[in-house]
């Protein structure tokens, strides 16, 4: 299962390592960067992921940002919380390339569902990244 990290929605997807493949899922609303907990642990619940992988946001030079910061805070708390090896990945321009497939597929970005979609795909990014990588 993986995680577009963000202060106002959590991005989440689900993929399987035999293919390599993944898809969104759905996206979470955060309240000053938590998101409803017990709406997250009733999803890893029931998916029963393996593993959790945490896009981490890094400026284009590699140095840490406030966000940063926060989805590294959100990873450990996330491994203490589920038990699960949180594997945590450089997001590097998810969300750009998320927009991108987005227009490129006739889908709108703006608003409230669109920004959630956006997410959606982002975390299915950052989990594709990881599962091409391990």
């Amino acid at each position: 299962m993986g995680f577009d990290y963000g202060w106002r929605r959590l991005g989440i997807a689900v993929g399987q390592r035999l293919t390599g493949s993944a898809q969104p899922l759905t996206t979470l609303p955060c309240q000053k960067g938590q998101p409803e907990w017990e709406a997250l642990l009733a999803l890893i619940e029931t998916w029963q992921p393996a593993a959790l992988v945490v896009g981490i946001p890094y400026h284009a030079d590699g140095s840490a940002s406030t966000t940063t910061l926060q989805a590294t805070a959100f990873a450990r708390h996330l491994e203490r919380c589920c038990g699960l090896c949180v594997h945590q990945v450089d997001e590097c321009l998810s969300s750009h390339e998320a927009r991108r497939r987005l227009h490129a597929a006739g889908q709108t970005v703006q608003g409230t569902t669109g920004k959630a979609r956006v997410d959606r795909l982002a975390a299915q990014i950052i989990l594709e990244t990881w599962l091409r990588a391990y």
